[in-house]
């Protein structure tokens, strides 16, 4: 394999040709949007009576009527409102309607059954306590009542839901969830989630949550950092499913970004300048108020302390040029970075004279919490060859796609290498490789992940593949091998690939004395 490095942001890019012959599952494809239609029940007594009553006689005609009874009892009883035996008013409008109907809505049927004054009133003044709640989406919501479905705009959604909670109409609520769930974008997803929390709705604040972790840094969007919260950025950080571009210091690079724009909302320009702007605004402010203390002490950063606090900041001082820019940018607190410090230099030599060669147990909430979170994107088809900047413990891991094919080799001596490789025989590695493809509105298309493995690696060898069995990989010299193979009927590009990497035993659980593993490569239970 012939090697050329190129520098980029967090990647070095190496041109590569590399012969598979290995074929592996398939990508899991996403299907579109589903529509989704609320049905109601109504009362056949009723429904005789009205329509006999409208003069409707002949078996024939009848029999005709009931083709479009849902139409006709929307259009006769709800619109014109005939033979309405109760009126409610809310935000300065009037609704004609009939009580065996609205005992469909639980806070109707409670009214009506129990010993309330509004049990026997002809008008009932209905008190709005909910500013979501409009006149456009009692309209929707009294309308359901008479209907067979409800057709709900992405637009009107949250006003629709917010009434159909106050008057406890189960299946509109669900609708106006998948409703939700169908229509998450950049435009809607802090309101599809601030509602969904506020109405009680955890499968739409999943479905948000998951949209934001694959788009947040692989489409950045000013008006999107500038409508997200503390409290939603604070778990997308410290999740290990974050879809991450690049390396972690373009985490701490997007936070950067996020906390300029929090404060400074009025900003309008390019994504582009983003990152400029928020520098010379940070460093103006350090003339202008001569601080020498961290921003994250100061007023008005403290704020941004909790989510701050979960950059993996072991995966961004291990490069020497992010290393310059935490200690330029001067937002985090000298401790924070002295303790990280002082824990990778214990790292170090434990990796250099502690015989620790990598993880070798299976710990997934270690390998979640602190695993090096790193990313790149493929916009077409063809080969490409690299591996992520930074001291990784002499772990020179390249990283190939070539003929829809990825596989992990780890570099010793065979390709050119800019910093300290190490030479022990083995090195053990836990990760997890995801790839994903959006379509224009961020919704995934289609993915595949390997799941959490651990993997052991001797030196200038090619992965030798999770598939196969423990017993079946001792300790011989293996061929090229695959960690993942595409199928090309269901490949879309741009393509994004996503890698957990952790290279190093979480200390509390190492014993020096523990036996090298047999296997080259397994799951992570």
């Amino acid at each position: 394999m012939d090697v050329n490095a190129e520098r980029g942001n967090g990647l070095h890019t190496v041109t590569a040709t590399v012969s598979l012959m290995r074929k592996m599952p398939y990508w899991t494809h996403h299907g579109g949007e589903k529509s989704h239609t609320h049905h109601t029940g109504n009362t056949h007594n009723f429904i005789n009576q009205q329509t006999q009553q409208a003069g409707v006689r002949d078996k024939r005609t009848y029999r005709k009527k009931l083709k479009s009874t849902s139409k006709y009892i929307y259009q006769t009883l709800f619109l014109n409102g005939e033979n309405s035996d109760i009126r409610i008013c809310a935000l300065g409008q009037e609704w004609n309607l009939h009580k065996v109907y609205l005992c469909q809505s639980g806070y109707f049927s409670s009214m009506f059954s129990g010993s309330w004054k509004e049990s026997n009133m002809m008008v009932i003044p209905l008190e709005i306590p909910d500013q979501n709640i409009d006149t456009e989406a009692l309209q929707v919501v009294f309308g359901s009542l008479y209907r067979d479905d409800v057709l709900i705009k992405p637009s009107s959604v949250v006003s629709i839901l917010a009434a159909a909670c106050m008057l406890q109409l189960d299946g509109l609520i669900q609708q106006c969830g998948e409703t939700m769930k169908e229509n998450v974008g950049a435009k809607t997803v802090c309101v599809y989630y601030s509602s969904a929390s506020i109405y009680g709705l955890d499968s739409v604040m999943k479905k948000c949550l998951e949209w934001l972790l694959n788009n947040l840094m692989t489409h950045q969007n000013v008006d999107l950092m500038k409508e997200l919260g503390v409290d939603v950025i604070e778990l997308l950080i410290q999740s290990s499913d974050l879809f991450v571009m690049q390396v972690e210091m373009d985490v701490y690079t997007a936070l950067k970004k996020w906390m300029f724009l929090q404060l400074n909302p009025s900003w309008d320009g390019p994504i582009k300048q983003l990152l400029a702007d928020a520098d010379a605004w940070l460093c103006k402010r350090r003339t202008e108020m001569g601080e020498e203390e961290p921003f994250l002490k100061a007023e008005d950063g403290a704020p941004f302390t909790p989510v701050f606090r979960h950059v993996r900041l072991q995966y961004i001082i291990n490069d020497l040029a992010s290393a310059r820019i935490l200690e330029r940018d001067n937002i985090l607190p000298p401790d924070w970075l002295t303790s990280v410090y002082k824990s990778q230099w214990f790292a170090m030599l434990r990796t250099e004279h502690d015989n620790d060669n990598g993880p070798q147990d299976a710990n997934k909430e270690e390998f979640q919490s602190g695993s090096m979170r790193c990313g790149r994107k493929l916009t077409k088809d063809g080969d490409y060859c690299w591996r992520w900047t930074g001291f990784n413990f002499g772990f020179d891991l390249l990283v190939t796609y070539t003929n829809r094919f990825i596989v992990f080799k780890r570099n010793t001596l065979s390709q050119p290498c800019g910093g300290a490789v190490s030479l022990q025989p083995r090195r053990h590695l836990a990760y997890r490789l995801r790839l994903a493809s959006f379509d224009n509105s961020g919704k995934l298309v289609c993915s595949r992940s390997t799941g959490y493995q651990l993997l052991t690696l001797e030196k200038d060898q090619v992965s030798p593949g999770p598939q196969y069995p423990v017993w079946s990989m001792k300790s011989q010299a293996l061929p090229e091998y695959v960690v993942m193979n595409l199928d090309s009927r269901l490949l879309s590009f741009p393509l994004y690939v996503c890698c957990n990497f952790q290279y190093t035993s979480p200390h509390m659980d190492r014993r020096p004395d523990a036996p090298e593993p047999e296997s080259s490569a397994r799951s992570v239970p």
